[in-house]
């Protein structure tokens, strides 16, 4: 049995949340996996969450932001990030794994997102200038990264349903620093990062759970259990 723990405020009225537990239920029936997974209320993973959430074989950080509360969400990312756990963060789990990165790797005490604070002076996450929500993009993969690898190919198309992303300013600033860019949209505005050496970490804008079906199993969440499925082997 593998354990998912998915970052985020389950709404039964949000497709998006739908389409991640019913992607990671097929994915990991295709795999013949035994998979439980659990959302994790943001409020909750505030405090010291080492003991409450060490269990777990992987985390998820999932649409749905703003979160209840975004020093929980914070504070979970970097627990998978700082463990290496298998993490994959999709739309407002792209936004936050940027954040989580700017504030506790390139120490910077500032980090707005337009969402939570639309006052502040500068963001790192903005409102998009075209919306992408219910839209279906080209993105272009980078040449050697995990993603490219897994999808063999460089050219895709993804779903998305957002309105934020990073501000294009400090995108340079990210790949740079080790949060690699891995695949950007027809602009050359970042759409996924990855970080090495982690074992799998993999931000995208785009929801690949929307795409997934049981007839045919999105090639990243599937990577990402098997990941998940090595990781749990090696630690249980």
């Amino acid at each position: 049995m593998i354990k998912v723990g998915i970052i985020g405020d389950f709404d039964e009225n949000k497709p998006s949340h739908e389409a991640t537990n019913k992607a990671l239920q097929h994915c990991a029936k295709y795999l013949q996996l035994d998979l439980e997974f659990m959302w994790l209320p943001t409020v909750a993973l505030e405090g010291d969450i080492k003991k409450d959430i060490c269990g777990f074989d992987a985390f998820w950080c999932a649409p749905g932001s703003p979160y209840h509360s975004f020093k929980g969400a914070i504070n979970a990312i970097r627990f998978a990030r700082e463990n290496n756990y298998p993490f994959i963060g999709t739309c407002g789990g792209f936004q936050h794994a940027i954040m989580e990165y700017a504030q506790n790797v390139l120490g910077i005490a500032e980090v707005n997102h337009e969402e939570y604070n639309p006052d502040a002076s500068t963001f790192f996450i903005s409102a998009l200038s075209c919306s992408l929500l219910g839209t279906t993009r080209k993105i272009y993969l980078k040449e050697g990264t995990k993603i490219q690898k897994i999808y063999g190919e460089a050219e895709i198309e993804e779903q998305y349903n957002c309105n934020f992303g990073l501000n294009v300013h400090f995108q340079d600033t990210f790949d740079k620093s080790g949060l690699r860019v891995a695949g950007v949209d027809t602009n050359g505005e970042v759409r996924v990062f990855e970080l090495s050496p982690h074992r799998f970490y993999v931000a995208t804008l785009f929801q690949p759970q929307l795409s997934s079906t049981p007839q045919t199993p999105h090639k990243l969440i599937v990577e990402y259990l098997l990941e998940t499925q090595k990781f749990h082997n090696e630690h249980k």
